[in-house]
């Protein structure tokens, strides 16, 4: 496979496959070749690829490494963070890493969806340091051609058998995360409001009476006092804290923590801050990644009146198990 031409040490391509076959004609000379260089190689994808792939290898199946791709970082945090653990293996053995890593899509709201999208595109950013090749497959069958879409605009090139081809509707990554930005609807009137700048013992205190209002239990109260205190500690670092409100509510199946700040640090940082776990030197941005692990989405914009806004959206309560 022609993938030896890698800026920055690194390769994003998609895979478009119609059957089963289209999907092996990829993955087979991938992993072959990595393996054959003693290269770490993953396979992150469904449990019946994983099966094809195993199959059409035999017995160097056994040096895949393997990971069903529901699992492989649920959220886009999680992905991200999974993917840089793996490429990091390839940094202690002196070897680049092949990663054939399928985004799962099924079943996600159009929020996630788009929280999807933008991922794909930042991983063009946010692995770039890294010296691995990483292929996205995407099954055509059964997803909708919003998506099929999106992964032309969000992959520099594209996979077909052993071939390399250019994507002609690739995507600056930025532009790509700025055109996909819509505005974010008002907060209710019925949302409850804590006006800052307060103590962070009282933004906890607030936070733990509106999750224990919400109906949350006890474990997720702590983690609401987390998100709340890291909120006003990020706006705190960007020096945009003065003149923010703080308000909270319930939408069916999440409660939503949403901050306005109009301070004068209030500045948008870059689009893709908080996807990569914080490294060894500090950021002001750094709290960012402990709020997308805390919630379900994060949405970071500046308001068109002046302002900045981070709206979490995260599980709500009421959640029913059978016994």
């Amino acid at each position: 496979m022609s993938t030896d031409a890698r800026p920055n040490g690194f390769v994003h391509h998609a895979c478009l496959y119609h059957d089963d076959e289209e999907f092996l004609a990829m993955a087979v000379p991938f992993a072959e070749e990595g393996l054959d260089a003693g290269e770490p190689v993953l396979a992150a994808t469904t449990p019946a690829n994983i099966q094809l792939l195993g199959d059409a290898l035999g017995e160097r199946a056994h040096a895949l490494d393997t990971a069903d791709s529901a699992y492989f970082g649920r959220r886009p945090v999680e992905r991200v963070s999974a993917l840089l653990r793996y490429a990091d293996r390839g940094r202690m053995s002196g070897r680049p890493v092949r990663m054939i890593a399928e985004p799962v899509w099924a079943g996600k709201c159009a929020r996630q969806i788009a929280e999807w999208k933008r991922m794909e595109s930042g991983l063009n950013v946010l692995l770039a340091h890294t010296d691995s090749r990483l292929i996205c497959p995407y099954d055509t069958r059964t997803l909708p051609g919003h998506v099929v879409e999106a992964a032309w605009a969000t992959h520099p090139g594209h996979v077909v058998g052993d071939l390399v081809l250019p994507c002609g509707t690739y995507t600056d990554p930025e532009a790509y995360a700025a055109a996909g930005e819509r505005p974010l609807p008002p907060p209710p009137a019925s949302a409850a409001l804590l006006a800052l700048p307060v103590s962070l013992a009282a933004v906890r205190r607030f936070a733990r009476l509106r999750a224990e209002t919400a109906g949350l239990p006890g474990e997720r109260v702590a983690l609401a006092e987390t998100l709340a205190n890291e909120a006003l500690t990020w706006l705190v670092a960007r020096g945009a804290a003065a003149g923010a409100e703080l308000r909270v509510w319930e939408e069916p199946g999440a409660v939503v923590w949403d901050v306005l700040a109009t301070g004068a640090g209030a500045a948008l940082p870059g689009r893709f801050a908080g996807f990569a776990p914080p490294g060894p030197e500090s950021s002001a941005d750094d709290a960012l990644w402990l709020l997308r692990t805390l919630s379900e989405s994060l949405d970071v914009r500046v308001e068109p009146g002046g302002g900045l806004r981070l709206r979490a959206v995260c599980a709500g309560p009421r959640v029913l198990t059978q016994g």
